[in-house]
């Protein structure tokens, strides 16, 4: 590991956060698709596939990106762009389903989104700046 000066603690928070939301997904998908809002009478076969797939996705994303934030690894802009991409998915998958999501799930679920992509942008935009130093 580079030294503590070399580290990222915004990589490392966000990406602490995404690794654990992921491993959620991936241990006990109903209740973490429950915590973000979802009816837990909503996740049948195919919905508990889509939950564990979003869950690697975010466990893989989630742990390049804390990864990278411990070690001062160059490549922390480009896995914040991962991870503010990857909300950018899920904010786009909520918009085409807003009609048919409750109220807590619009305002857990998008809002986290919202939230993602700017954390994604703002990280990029400081790990490029901590490069240029």
């Amino acid at each position: 590991m580079s030294s503590t000066s070399s580290r990222d603690p915004l990589a490392i928070l966000a990406g602490g956060i995404r690794f654990a939301s992921g491993v959620s997904f991936l241990v006990a998908p109903e209740a973490a698709n429950k915590l973000w809002g979802a009816d837990p009478d909503d996740v049948g076969p195919t919905a508990s596939l889509l939950l564990r797939s979003m869950g690697y996705r975010d466990a893989l994303v989630g742990g390049m990106l804390l990864r990278a934030g411990l070690t001062g690894d160059a490549n922390t802009a480009g896995w914040f762009l991962a991870s503010g991409g990857a909300d950018l998915a899920d904010l786009v998958g909520g918009i085409a389903n807003h009609d048919r999501m409750t109220a807590k799930a619009k305002q857990i679920g998008l809002g986290g989104a919202i939230v993602g992509v700017a954390v994604g942008l703002l990280g990029a935009a400081n790990a490029r700046r901590r490069a240029a130093r």
